[in-house]
């Protein structure tokens, strides 16, 4: 048994009978989006999102119909942003795979993304989860605020430590930190306990990403994701930023027109890599990394302790630990 399927243990049977639920929810008239919605099924993640759902859920109370459908307005959100993402950063690729834009082009995979999203607000609409709609419409509002934040700050290529921690937190940490207070909301309605489950989800959300960014620089790249692909998106993520913070002003410069070039050569992209590494950015962002996963741990550990608690602490470490 891997670590992941331990961790899942507690809701195994819960993650099983959801697959199902969220095939029959996603469904549509329509035979290209079913086609489409279909493929993107097959190729789900390690659904790591409901499993926050679920084990939040868990260790508040009884899981129930309200954790499935906030599990799978969770999930098509995720899902429109992957979407979303791959048209705006022109990625081809996703989980070792085709994207959507790839086989179904730009246009079909914007409006399957906002398809997507339409399904997830509709769903907590139609069942009357008016405060479950809230939470979640509150993430959309944050990720969209992120992208738009990301997208400016890799234009004027003026992102500083700050604005990384705004946009990550926004774009990624949001959702993760809705997935734990729309699953304990689903059980638990106390407002102070689920939003700081929120909380504690953004301290995990934040670690998530700067795990996703270290990827980036690492002799293997993540699947679906080459290294360097950030650098050819002019993004700056942390481990550059500590770089940059700890350079001259002449190298500082060098460092921004590299970033700057549309057309980047591997040598340059490499040499960049190689300055990452050799100048403490991956240990600096694994330093970082390692803070705010064991800020969520704590925060979670001030919860009676039961089998549900256990497994997302686990969790919350394996995110930062895993190799993909």
């Amino acid at each position: 048994m891997s670590k992941l399927e331990k961790i899942k243990k507690p809701v195994a049977e819960e993650l099983k009978d959801f697959e199902q639920f969220f095939r029959e929810t996603a469904r549509s008239d329509i035979a290209l989006l079913n086609t489409i919605v279909n493929y993107l099924v097959r190729r789900k993640g390690k659904q790591i999102r409901p499993l926050f759902v679920f084990l939040s859920a868990k260790m508040h109370g009884e899981i129930n119909r309200s954790t499935y459908l906030a599990a799978t307005s969770i999930e098509l959100l995720h899902s429109a942003t992957l979407v979303h993402d791959d048209v705006i950063d022109e990625s081809y690729e996703r989980r070792d795979a085709f994207s959507i834009n790839a086989l179904w082009k730009n246009k079909y995979a914007v409006l399957i993304g906002d398809f997507l999203l339409s399904k997830g607000l509709l769903i907590a609409t139609k069942e009357k989860e008016y405060e479950t709609l809230d939470i979640i419409s509150r993430a959309v509002k944050e990720t969209i605020e992120g992208e738009l934040l990301q997208s400016e700050k890799s234009r004027k290529l003026d992102i500083d430590e700050a604005s990384y921690f705004e946009i990550i937190s926004k774009k990624t940490a949001s959702l993760i930190g809705t997935s734990l207070a729309v699953g304990t909301h689903s059980v638990k309605k106390d407002t102070e306990v689920i939003e700081e489950m929120r909380a504690i989800g953004v301290l995990a959300g934040i670690a998530f990403q700067i795990r996703d960014d270290i990827f980036d620089y690492e002799e293997k790249g993540i699947i679906g994701k080459p290294i360097g692909n950030d650098i050819k998106e002019q993004k700056i993520t942390l481990p550059l930023i500590h770089v940059l913070n700890s350079s001259g002003k002449k190298e500082q410069k060098r460092i921004i027109n590299i970033v700057k070039k549309k057309n980047h050569q591997k040598q340059e992209v490499e040499e960049l890599i190689g300055l990452v590494r050799r100048n403490g950015g991956i240990e600096y962002a694994t330093e970082m990394m390692n803070h705010y996963c064991e800020k969520a741990i704590e925060r979670l550990n001030k919860f009676p302790e039961n089998e549900a608690q256990i497994a997302l602490s686990d969790l919350f470490r394996y995110i930062i630990k895993r190799k993909k």
